[in-house]
């Protein structure tokens, strides 16, 4: 299988135009400051998640809550918030 060819790369170099060539830059007009509105205030959101879960003074073991085959991450979450919900463990 014969090997593709690239094509030849262009290096061009440009110059930079002569000065004088140039034409004269037009004067702008100053901007005027436009008239702003009084901002109105902004309501704040609530906090995202705002739970707080303690587990201190649990004696629950890992056994007891996830059970002793493995499991995955997403069943873990959601057997993490029974075992919460079922204790009272936060604050909502």
């Amino acid at each position: 299988m014969a090997a593709r060819k690239r094509p030849a790369a262009r290096s061009v170099k440009r110059r930079p135009a002569a000065r004088s060539a140039r034409k004269p830059a037009k004067a702008r007009k100053a901007a005027k400051p436009k008239a702003r509105k009084p901002a109105k205030p902004k309501a704040k959101k609530a906090a995202f998640g705002g739970y707080a879960i303690s587990f201190a003074g649990r004696k629950e073991t890992v056994e007891q809550v996830f059970g002793s085959k493995p499991i995955p991450p997403s069943q873990m979450t959601k057997k993490i918030w029974a075992f919460v919900k079922a204790k009272g463990l936060s604050n909502k």
